[in-house]
């Protein structure tokens, strides 16, 4: 887009109506779509109530029933920047409200006439009605991963089953990023893990597995109906929510936690209540790679005072046993520790080839 003069801040119309003098002043009142309709600053209410027109081009524009409810008179109006100046003479304030993706025609006639220097601008304001939240393009994922579920001939036939793969490629994608300390793979990686969560939970939304014969055979989704075992993106972080507030009370309630140790024993001492697990081994996943799993277990049976004797037997699977469980008992994870040796060995292997590292 070509670049004008900055426009200034929203100004109090009387204040800026005034300053203005002759030539008035022209405001583009922009707004998220992320924010519900009607929902807008004081200073636009006010802007808007005090301008002498209220211009829109789109009749399908979300704030228009709000803006009528509200006793304000919108033109449905699609002026080009000189029709828009000459609308200001006299002093003038006309409010423009820009359809979701803005309005470029108009804003570079406006710059076009600026930059001319042989007509008499009136002020040109850029006034946010509406601002983005932190976390306010999540609502964007939804929304996209909802449509290509629908409409893609690959996405719409997905299973959680034949997802899950995917999710442990790119977790160990994720693991590579950060142990390269690339950041713009991080962040791509962090997103491609994060479509994952998305995915399954818009499958979820289904019910069931996601399978064509489960969509077929249930159609109370169609009907309105609840379906049995369904749950959205919003149960998810729902349940996230509540978790991490209920596990940092030193946070969110009256507990005192000042050490990280301290922290950990508790978020420990809440799950076992939450959780009503028998064993200290319930919920290790045994899917997980043997130097992982083998730590986790060492771990768990040394926080839960479970006095146990490693295994003994012949083989490399014993000794690596024993290795995982020293470099735990040490703070050390044994899958960082030997994917770091892997590396260093993955180099002098490429250096004996004579490439480069």
């Amino acid at each position: 887009m070509t670049e004008y003069p900055p426009p200034t801040a929203a100004a109090p119309a009387a204040e800026s109506t005034a300053a203005a003098g002759s030539t008035g002043r022209i405001v583009l009142l922009t707004t998220s779509h992320r924010v519900a309709p009607g929902v807008l600053s004081w200073p636009a209410w006010q802007t808007l109530r005090a301008a002498d027109r209220v211009l829109c081009a789109d009749p399908g524009h979300p704030q228009l029933p709000y803006l009528r409810e509200a006793g304000i008179e919108v033109e449905r109006a699609a002026p080009d920047a000189p029709a828009l100046v000459d609308a200001c003479a006299g002093g003038r304030t006309v409010v423009v409200l820009p359809g979701g993706e803005g309005d470029q025609r108009l804003t570079d006639g406006l710059a076009r006439l600026a930059g001319s220097g042989r007509v008499a601008m009136p002020a040109l304001e850029l006034l946010p009605g509406s601002y983005d939240l932190p976390g306010a393009r999540l609502l964007d994922l939804v929304q996209v991963m909802d449509r290509v579920r629908r409409e893609c001939p690959w996405t719409s036939r997905q299973t959680h089953r034949g997802l899950a793969k995917y999710a442990i490629e790119e977790a160990y994608e994720l693991v590579e990023a950060i142990e390269a300390g690339d950041r713009e793979e991080l962040r791509e990686e962090l997103g491609d893990v994060l479509l994952q969560v998305v995915f399954h939970a818009r499958i979820a939304e289904e019910g069931g597995d996601g399978s064509e014969a489960e969509a077929e055979e249930d159609e109370d989704a169609a009907d309105g109906r609840e379906t049995v075992g369904a749950f959205s993106i919003d149960d998810v972080a729902g349940a996230l929510v509540t978790k991490l507030i209920h596990r940092h009370p030193h946070v969110f309630g009256d507990a005192v936690a000042e050490t990280p140790e301290e922290v950990h024993a508790h978020w420990q001492r809440t799950k076992a209540v939450e959780k009503r697990r028998e064993s200290v081994t319930d919920g290790v996943p045994v899917g997980q790679p043997g130097l992982a799993l083998a730590a986790k277990l060492a771990g768990r049976a040394r926080a839960g005072g479970v006095a146990v004797e490693l295994p003994r037997g012949e083989g490399i699977g014993y000794e690596l046993l024993e290795l995982a469980a020293r470099a735990e008992a040490e703070g050390v994870d044994p899958e960082t520790a030997l994917r770091a040796a892997a590396r260093a060995y993955r180099d002098a292997i490429r250096a004996a080839e004579g490439l480069a590292g």
